[in-house]
């Protein structure tokens, strides 16, 4: 029988197959061939009533760390520009990871009531040429909600985003009930309390979603520099005419991205972002250890 890891908890993991869920143990060859099952992973199982032995785990598509994850198929970069306010560099960083793993991405922006006409022209702007898909939510008032539901469906989703900006209010909104515990934004500092526990797929219609816990900072020291500009979708329609094949769209002459950021076709502020990524990438190493 063909299931989904939903849990993995002291041993034990919980596949759904169809409306039930199963609490599995993973047969000793897989710690021989050094294999750990991950929640999303796809399994085959036998059972005995309500319980069953994990046999088989299937080719997994894609694996992030954090949270431990297989198999995810799209991501909601979810955001606040007000309460708290919109740190554009970590957005950044949340798209290009989720890019890194081939991800469809969506942009969710919460707490739209404190927007105005002005303040989300700005953001569209600053991924102009992205074609990423912005949605404008109000997840405690349920505005919005319709279409998020509706790209659920057979697809394992995962939100990510720092603290406070909503998330597992915007999950126990999109499942209909508390799924996962909420917080309150600290008033000594303006951002969100530490709310969701542990690795989780949530069953939402047709697909699952997993929450990940609320972090500040993420390091991208990992990426190879000269693969950095395939995570920016804007400079697909442009890179291939520079004049040279292996242009890095930096300092090199008769850039074809670089005319188009000129041009305003790309922003500014994300190709700034961009070289700035790039170069961190670029410093010497000592000990392993990048200079600081």
């Amino acid at each position: 029988m063909q299931g989904v890891i939903i849990k993995g908890i002291g041993g034990f993991y919980y596949v759904q197959c169809g409306d039930i869920v199963y609490e599995c143990k993973a047969i000793g060859r897989f710690r021989f061939d050094e294999i750990s099952p991950l929640v999303g992973d796809k399994v085959e199982i036998t059972t005995d009533k309500d319980k069953g032995i994990m046999e088989k785990i299937y080719t997994r598509s894609n694996e992030l760390l954090r949270p431990s994850v297989a198999n995810v198929t799209q991501a909601f970069v979810i955001f606040t520009i007000k309460n708290p306010d919109l740190n554009y560099e970590l957005i950044n960083k949340f798209l290009l990871l989720s890019e890194y793993n081939g991800l469809k991405i969506y942009i969710c922006i919460n707490k739209m009531d404190l927007l105005n006409e002005d303040d989300k022209k700005a953001f569209e702007d600053y991924f102009i040429g992205t074609s990423y898909n912005i949605h404008f939510i109000n997840s405690k008032e349920g505005i919005g909600i319709d279409d998020l539901k509706g790209i659920l469906s057979d697809n394992i989703t995962v939100f990510c985003g720092p603290s406070g900006v909503g998330k597992s209010t915007l999950l126990n909104t999109l499942a209909g009930e508390e799924k996962m515990f909420t917080g309150e934004i600290s008033g000594k500092n303006n951002r969100g309390k530490h709310t969701t526990r542990h690795s989780e797929l949530i069953k939402v219609d047709k697909g699952y979603i997993i929450d990940t816990p609320g972090f500040s900072s993420l390091e991208l020291d990992f990426f190879i520099k000269e693969e950095v500009q395939n995570l920016f979708p804007e400079f697909e329609v442009y890179k291939d005419n520079c004049r040279f094949k292996s242009c890095m769209h930096l300092k090199e002459p008769s850039c074809a991205v670089k005319e188009a950021v000129e041009l305003e076709k790309i922003s500014k502020y994300r190709y700034d972002f961009y070289v700035k990524t790039v170069e961190s990438l670029n410093k010497p190493t000592y000990g392993g250890k990048k200079k600081k």
